[in-house]
This record gives structure tokens, C-alpha cells and sequence, in this order.
């Protein structure tokens, strides 16, 4: 067996993360996963603020060792180290940033001043609103996103208030897609030569993802209401509590699954009847279908609840937590999540890369480092001496 690592679809390509919580840091952690050498910055003094973010253990941000994986630290003040940060840029493809519009340019560091430096760069600018507009002066956070998105409106009970998730979706959301905009950007470099600034917000995003809502509007004037768990496209789609107390989730999207869960649970009559042949009509009749599927599921343990309704070629899934999707048997074999060896803590179980590729797939290298960890490395790279170093951290410009 070949002891030399797989080619990784990202080998060759430097990216700087001068960006915070959660989008930027997320994307290029993405980008890392896959090759990219992945230069993490972050202030000399207070470090990233994503290192407070989230539980640790023994004083060691849990969440810092995934989000900064395959990334090399190095602690520098963007305000007063500017011609730093304009020599790391020099070298790069990609730089990602999300400080407030404006910023960057008071610094004397912005696109205009970096691209006249390296033509080819790709400068990818993630903000709560986007570099323009009334509101691109406010302060963003997906929090802001998932309200003003259509998502906290049409989330949680009908008789409850629009609830918001309990994690960084938007945030996650615009990571991901920002991972996207790079690979366009980088794409459109190679055949121009030209590189360019991709202004990403976090809205935009989510708005995609919570659906059409918009344009049902324009066409209909109607606005989506709440409906818990339910679904106003099809029924029976919802969670449901066992005889346990262990809670599943079914959906009935596809015709011949609606028929089989019916059928599973004791009603084959309904299927018969004229409004069960399109998902708005078993909308429609969601209380009857709802007490057929929920009192057949309550009456049986969860374990039971699943092997019929997989025997039975229905969809169905256990609500999980945490503990147990680590359990699972799926999700371990087919490495969703993996140990991976850490300095501070040993094995470290996290997620792995995001998908899977056959030729050149991702690998995680190294878990989230110490602070400056790299920084001496890096600059001597960028051709400082020891001694100018040795004055940079004097000046408390690095660390």
C-alpha cells in the first residue's frame, strides 16, 4: 500500500480567513477539508471570538477544533498590520472576509488595494446584508437572518410564537453556499485570468432554502402561515410520540409511500377516497390521517414502530439527539463522524468532510490550533526575517 496521501481536489490553492461567526470560518473550513491551505487570522490579543463560542472541556474550545480544522493559525491585527496582510494576500487565491462594509477600506487594506496587488484574487465578502442597500451598515447575524427570511414566521405551532433554530442555520446556510461562490469565482479566474469580489449576505441564502414564499405572494397574496410539524403540501407529516416515549418522524411526499403508511397502520380504506390522491388533499384531511398514523404509532415502542414502517417500504426516521446519532450504526460505518487524533484532548470525535469523492477525497489533516501557532511560519514564508518578525510581535502587531 502507498504510504503517500491522496491528492486532495484542493491541493495548491491558499485561502486567508480573516472572517468570524460562522459563515466565513465555516466556508473556509469546507475549503480546507479539501486541500486548500487555509491561513486562519485572528486578533493578537483577544483571539477569534468563535473560541468562546459553544461548550469546552478542561479550557479547550470544543467547537474551535472543528470549525478551524486545517487551518494554520496566525495572530495578526488587521488595523495596524496592514502591510502584513497585504503581503499574505499577494500569495493568495482566496481571501474571506466579514467585517462591517467599509471597514476594511478604512484600513487601507480593501478590494481595490488588494487586487491592484494580485489581479487574480478572489476576495469573498460575507455580511448580514450585503455590501449595499438601507441596511448594509446594520449589524448582521443569522439570528436577523432567520427572522427576516420567512423562516421564524413559519416555524413552531400555530397558536405559538415564529420560533427560532437552535443553531447557527443561516450562518451554516451561507457557508456552504459561500464554498460554492469560491469554486465560481475560481472557475471564471481560470479562463480570464481575472479574479473579483463575490458580496455574499447571510440572507439571501436562507431566503432560498425556507422556498418560494415571495412569489406565492406576488401571484396569490397569501402569506404561509404556521403549522407545527405538519405540511400544507401533504399528509400525514409529522412527528410522533411511541409507547416508549421515543418520537419519529414519517413523510408521505410520494404517493405510493402515503398508501403503504395507511395501509401499515390500519386504514386502506381511505386510500379509496377521492382526496387522498394528491398530497393538498390529504393535507387537507391531516386531523383524521394524523389520529390514524398517531394512535397506531402510540400504542407500540419505537424499535417496533421503525421495523414495521421499514418492512413496509414507508419513510420514517427516529428523532435523534446527540448521543444517538453517535450510537448509530449507519452514521459510524459510513464515517459521518470520526475520530480524529487532537493535541489537547486525544481522540476527538467530529464530522467529517462533507462528501465523499472517489479520486481526490478530503481528509481532515489537523484539528483547530493555539493561537499564532503558525505565525512565525507563515510570515517567513512571506519573506520576514526573524528579527522583523521578533518587532512585529514587540509591537503587539502579531503574536
Amino acid at each position: 500500500m502507498s504510504l503517500v496521501p491522496d491528492p486532495m481536489p484542493l491541493d495548491g490553492l491558499r485561502v486567508v480567513d480573516a472572517s468570524t461567526i460562522l459563515a466565513g470560518p465555516l466556508c473556509c473550513q469546507i475549503l480546507g477539508d479539501y486541500g486548500a491551505d487555509v491561513i486562519k487570522l485572528e486578533h493578537p490579543v483577544n483571539g477569534d471570538s468563535m473560541r468562546g463560542h459553544g461548550r469546552s472541556k478542561d479550557g479547550v474550545p470544543l467547537w474551535w477544533k472543528e470549525i478551524s480544522r486545517n487551518k494554520r493559525t496566525v495572530a495578526l491585527d488587521l488595523k495596524s498590520g496592514g502591510e502584513v496582510f497585504r503581503r499574505l494576500a499577494a500569495t493568495a487565491d482566496v481571501v474571506v472576509e466579514n467585517f462591517r462594509p467599509g471597514t476594511l477600506e478604512r484600513w487601507g487594506i480593501g478590494p481595490d488595494t488588494l487586487l491592484a496587488d494580485n489581479p487574480g484574487l478572489v476576495i469573498v465578502r460575507l455580511t448580514g446584508f450585503g455590501q449595499t442597500g438601507p441596511y448594509a451598515s446594520r449589524a448582521g447575524f443569522g439570528t436577523l437572518a432567520e427572522a427576516m427570511s420567512g423562516f421564524a414566521a413559519t416555524t413552531g405551532e400555530p397558536d405559538g410564537p415564529p420560533t427560532l433554530p437552535a443553531f447557527g442555520l443561516a450562518d451554516s446556510i451561507c457557508g456552504i453556499a459561500a464554498s460554492s461562490a469560491v469554486m465560481m469565482a475560481l472557475r471564471h479566474r481560470d479562463s480570464t485570468g481575472r479574479g473579483q469580489v463575490v458580496d455574499l449576505s447571510i440572507l439571501e441564502p436562507i431566503m432560498t432554502a425556507v422556498g418560494p414564499g415571495p412569489t406565492v405572494y406576488q401571484q396569490t397574496g397569501e402569506i404561509a402561515q404556521r403549522h407545527g410539524n405538519r405540511s400544507t403540501n401533504n399528509a400525514p407529516r409529522n412527528t410522533y410520540r411511541t409507547a416508549d416515549g421515543g418520537w419519529v418522524a414519517i413523510s408521505t411526499s410520494a404517493q405510493r409511500i402515503a398508501e403503504r403508511v395507511l395501509e401499515l397502520v390500519g386504514h386502506p380504506e381511505v386510500i379509496d377516497e377521492p382526496w387522498f390522491a394528491t398530497g393538498a388533499g390529504r393535507a387537507e384531511h391531516v386531523e383524521l390521517l394524523d389520529t390514524y398514523v398517531g394512535d397506531w404509532i402510540g400504542a407500540r415502542d419505537r424499535e417496533t414502530v421503525l421495523a414495521a414502517f421499514t418492512d413496509a417500504g414507508a419513510a420514517i426516521a427516529p428523532v435523534y439527539d446527540a448521543r444517538d446519532l453517535v450510537e448509530d450504526p449507519h452514521v459510524r460505518e459510513t464515517e459521518m463522524l470520526v475520530e480524529v487524533d487532537d493535541p489537547d484532548l486525544g481522540a476527538l470525535l467530529q464530522h467529517n468532510v462533507m462528501w465523499r469523492m472517489s479520486d481526490s477525497p478530503g481528509r481532515i489533516r489537523f484539528t483547530g490550533r493555539s493561537i499564532g501557532q503558525d505565525t512565525d511560519e507563515v510570515l517567513g514564508e512571506l519573506g520576514y526575517s526573524a528579527d522583523q518578525i521578533d518587532q512585529l510581535k514587540r509591537e503587539e502587531t502579531v503574536r
